[in-house]
């Protein structure tokens, strides 16, 4: 178990990492202001049960495979690109199609989550970030480095739970504004498939 004041410094860094943005919460935000605060809820809840899968990867030393093999790597990362493009194109069709509100039906919001826990487990970069930064707090003589990561993931977890939620809220009230017309889906597509040509121009493993 990590001692309290690195759980506190590791807090502090989470949430400030968490507040940057990038593709998992550009995509939650994005869904959020296409589709409403339940769909962005949905999609948040899939982003991080991906993110559990994530760490405990890391944890179990899953990620330093994916790190060391570039064949592994790039396949990954490209079904990722492709996965965003098939986002993108999708939102704009939906928007040049009809001005109506673009809700999901009432089907749990399944697709949604599904969707958003496959746009995370196909970052390969999510993955290698947390077998980077985990272990950075992880004190040997604290005892069984597995367990500590999962703690800090636990931790990590929560804050951005909670980080991403206010964000959520946010974008779904913004939403608000823009549904009943095309504006939302021709946003969300263009940013879909923007953060595509991110993840396919910055594809280094080193990224």
């Amino acid at each position: 178990m990590p001692e309290p004041s690195t759980l506190l410094l590791f807090a502090a860094s989470a949430a400030v990492l968490v507040l940057i943005p990038g593709p998992n919460l550009i995509y939650i935000v994005t869904r959020s202001v296409e589709g409403g605060r339940r769909v962005g809820l949905a999609s948040m809840l899939g982003v991080e049960a991906a993110t559990l899968v994530h760490i405990a990867a890391a944890a179990a030393g899953l990620s330093a495979l994916l790190a060391s093999s570039a064949v592994a790597f790039d396949v990954v990362r490209w079904a990722g690109v492709a996965y965003l493009v098939y986002l993108g194109l999708r939102a704009l069709r939906a928007g040049g199609s009809s001005p109506q509100v673009i809700e999901s039906p009432a089907r749990g919001h399944r697709r949604d989550f599904a969707e958003g826990m496959l746009v995370n487990l196909l970052n390969p970069k999510v993955s290698i970030f947390f077998l980077a930064f985990l272990p950075q707090f992880v004190a040997p003589e604290r005892g069984a480095a597995w367990a500590q990561v999962l703690v800090l993931g636990a931790v990590f977890m929560v804050i951005a739970c909670v980080l991403d939620l206010l964000y959520v809220l946010a974008a779904g009230a913004l939403g608000n504004r823009l549904r009943g017309g095309r504006a939302a889906s021709r946003i969300a597509g263009g940013v879909y498939l923007a953060l595509a040509v991110l993840a396919g121009a910055t594809g280094g493993r080193r990224a």
